[in-house]
């Protein structure tokens, strides 16, 4: 996730009635929803992958060497996405206590000038192909603080391969993006999918397919990504968002990223600092197995219920 999509626009349709298992996570708080929903409801675990990646982001913070160890990485100095000018700063990386557990938070914070403007984003290795990515995020509307709301800011959750070149064939990426102020040609609150094909910098070409809902995602939200059979498919609390495929399904292994950044141009011209939170309850990866957000929940309320904060025995395709 690093730059704006296309402007072919393909209608989101989210299926109608996507049930108790979505009201109940959308509603309750991560560190409830989980065991509620599995022992009120007996969702089953599905197959056993036999390569997984698990992270409940029990860290101390941005120093913690445990991190490196895991193969995270944070995103420091200036560079793409963003405004040009601003910093991404290892600071907007932390891991609060909420409930009984932690969090991944992503802070970033501005005074409406690129200079005063800071980035998070922290990635892990590239070494995830096809299967089931997940994710709990905690998406917000508006700054933490008081300060003026209306910066153009994306907060999302994405796989990602290096841009070898312009237009490089073997380029891949699959985006969530939210962007609460608006951007890219929407007013307002807009949740984003997106599968790249490739693109170039200079002069722009983007080579993508994407599918976009103008609503607020406020809140909690479940994420999962079912990469097989030549699909992407895109669901958010339960529900298919989009189904994307052809040449837009990945040809390399991608890495895990989460970052939070402020859209070129999109800064209020306001001096008062403001500072937005995107927070994440963890994330998680099944190599070449398919399963539904029911069943990555079952999974990860299994996970939890062994106290196991942390496992990765996947291995490169």
């Amino acid at each position: 996730m690093s730059h704006r999509p296309s402007r072919l626009r393909i209608a989101a349709v989210l299926a109608a009635g996507a049930g108790l298992f979505t009201s109940l996570l959308t509603t309750l708080p991560a560190a409830a929803a989980e065991d509620s929903v599995e022992t009120q409801h007996g969702i089953s675990a599905g197959p056993t992958p036999e390569q997984a990646f698990f992270d409940d982001f029990s860290y101390t913070g941005s120093t913690d060497p445990r991190l490196a160890e895991r193969g995270w990485s944070i995103k420091t100095g200036t560079a793409r996405p963003g405004d040009p000018g601003a910093t991404w700063s290892a600071s907007g990386v932390t891991f609060p206590t909420y409930g009984s557990r932690h969090l991944l938070q992503l802070s970033s914070s501005t005074n409406g000038t690129p200079a005063g403007t800071t980035q998070a984003q922290l990635s892990q290795q590239q070494k995830f192909f096809s299967g089931t990515y997940a994710a709990r995020v905690r998406f917000s509307d508006a700054p933490i603080k008081d300060g003026p709301d209306g910066d153009k800011v994306v907060q999302a959750f994405f796989t990602l391969s290096p841009l070898a070149s312009p237009m490089d064939p073997k380029y891949s990426e699959l985006d969530y993006e939210y962007l609460p102020n608006g951007g890219w040609g929407s007013p307002g609150s807009t949740m984003y999918t997106t599968s790249w094909y490739t693109y170039q910098l200079s002069p722009w070409v983007a080579v993508n397919t994407h599918t976009e809902l103008a609503q607020s995602y406020d809140g909690w939200h479940d994420l999962v990504i079912q990469v097989g059979d030549g699909h992407v498919k895109y669901y958010i609390d339960g529900a298919l968002f989009a189904d994307h495929s052809g040449k837009y399904y990945p040809r390399t292994p991608m890495a895990i990223d989460f970052n939070q950044w402020f859209i070129p141009g999109g800064l209020l011209a306001n001096s008062t600092p403001r500072t937005y939170h995107e927070q994440v309850d963890y994330a998680y990866f099944a190599k070449d197995t398919i399963l539904t957000p029911q069943q990555v929940h079952a999974q990860v309320v299994a996970y939890r219920k062994a106290n196991v904060d942390y496992t990765d025995n996947v291995t490169s395709p």
